[in-house]
């Protein structure tokens, strides 16, 4: 189920509050440079990480429901096998779209976004799309 790339390009150019969940303190960790990424590009980036309570100077939350802003992208760093309870609570918070980084694949979870109006993106890492844009 590939995303078509004028999907990403709007769901990119349309973002500026994106949730990373799975979002570790680490430096070294993918999830920590995407997000760094993100906030040097502009966007805001709202750390979801339950073990956590800061992460890169952003006030971290233990899930998406307790975020009390509206999200564009929930970006998820989570195994696979995780995924469709996230993507139940994108559902519930009215996120615009779930994006699953590099690696990371949920059709049933994909299927029951789309089903809600969500847009979805699949095994794509959201730092490389956002660089290719330029």
């Amino acid at each position: 189920m590939l995303t078509n790339p004028n999907e990403i390009t709007e769901i990119i150019n349309s973002a500026q509050t994106i949730a990373v969940v799975g979002l570790s303190p680490k430096e070294n960790r993918p999830s920590n440079m995407v997000a760094r990424y993100l906030m040097e590009a502009g966007y805001t980036i709202i750390p979801v990480n339950p073990g956590q309570t800061e992460i890169l100077g952003q006030q971290c939350y233990p899930n998406l429901s307790a975020i009390p802003v509206p999200l564009d992208i929930v970006d998820i760093f989570r195994r696979s096998e995780e995924i469709v309870p996230i993507v139940q609570e994108a559902i519930t918070v009215g996120a615009k779209s779930v994006w699953m980084q590099q690696g990371i694949s949920n059709d049933e979870a994909a299927a029951l976004a789309r089903s809600k109006g969500l847009k979805v993106v699949m095994d794509r890492c959201l730092k490389v799309d956002h660089a290719n844009q330029g």
